[in-house]
């Protein structure tokens, strides 16, 4: 456990794994999620020389709730922690759907520490200019993210649907782990439901989804109300730090439109478009995305 910079008695639940000298990676999981997140085994991380560090955002599984946070707020925790890791040198990061903007965040707000970044399947920011911001994504998503706007308005409506349809999501959850899979599968294209079916992914989402939500939806509410509140950055201003955007052409919980927003304006974009995957393909490309932030880190660590 962690603290928090700048907030006495808030404690961060992080996680190592792989080379514990090997060049530092920040894994930042999805919405919902946690530290248990889909990730190489420690062997290949090892042969990677990689450091693979993942916490559990304010408000999921052992992490001290952060209410009203915004995704800005992700820079100081991620420094927390590696200080505290006595990282002393530059490290990067890795930020998958929910986690991808909160990995341009770090690109943008810390660049003299974060030497690269890859975000995955992220959403734009709900104020992207010229998007239609929810043209092709899932009914689930289209609700929450709807609640979660007028929620923000303060709506008290929209904040108690929000409020108690996810709790009724976690309770599920704590129940039977994989229920959020069950719910998700009408949604899912063949590409996803390919990689769920997985046996062994499959058992590492479930333990991610109840460590995350299993004792509380706190954090994923926060979580929702941030995606959809102003990031506290603009994607523009990536300038110095080399982002790899990667998105699978059928995703439908974090549609193409908004990895074609986004690298239209990130300066410092290298987009990479799978045409034939979707949303969970990422977890698969993750050994790679991994490799390619420690190739680019290494000449600027």
């Amino acid at each position: 456990m962690v603290e928090a910079a700048g907030c006495p008695g808030r404690k961060l639940a992080c996680e190592t794994w792989g080379d514990p000298n090997g060049y530092p990676v920040f894994l930042l999981h999805g919405t919902p999620g946690s530290r248990l997140g889909p990730r190489p085994l420690p062997a290949f991380l090892h042969r990677l020389g990689i450091h693979l560090i993942a916490y559990d955002r304010p408000g999921y599984g052992d992490s001290g709730r952060f209410p009203g946070r915004v995704v800005k707020d992700v820079v100081d925790d991620v420094e927390a922690i590696a200080t505290a890791l006595g990282i002393e040198g530059r490290y990067s990061v890795v930020g998958r759907s929910g986690g991808g903007p909160h990995a341009l965040a770090c690109a943008a707000l810390n660049p003299d520490r974060v030497a690269s970044a890859a975000c995955l399947v992220s959403l734009a920011p709900p104020d992207a200019e010229g998007l239609d911001w929810y043209a092709g994504m899932a009914e689930s998503n289209v609700l929450a993210y709807t609640r979660a706007r007028l929620a923000i308005t303060k709506d008290p409506k929209g904040l108690k649907e929000l409020t108690d349809s996810l709790a009724r999501s976690a309770d599920a959850v704590k129940q039977e782990p994989g229920s959020l899979l069950s719910n998700l599968d009408p949604e899912l294209p063949a590409a996803d439901r390919e990689v769920v079916e997985d046996a062994g992914m499959r058992g590492l989402l479930l333990d991610n989804y109840l460590q995350g939500v299993g004792e509380s939806s706190e954090g994923w509410l926060d979580d929702v109300l941030a995606l959809c509140h102003p990031w506290g950055f603009d994607p523009v201003t990536i300038k110095d730090v080399p982002v790899l955007l990667w998105h699978g052409e059928h995703d439908t919980f974090c549609p193409v439109g908004h990895f074609r927003w986004l690298a239209d304006r990130i300066p410092s974009a290298i987009p990479v478009l799978q045409p034939s995957a979707a949303h969970f393909a990422a977890l698969s490309a993750l050994p790679e995305i991994l490799a390619w932030v420690r190739d680019r880190g290494h000449g600027r660590h």
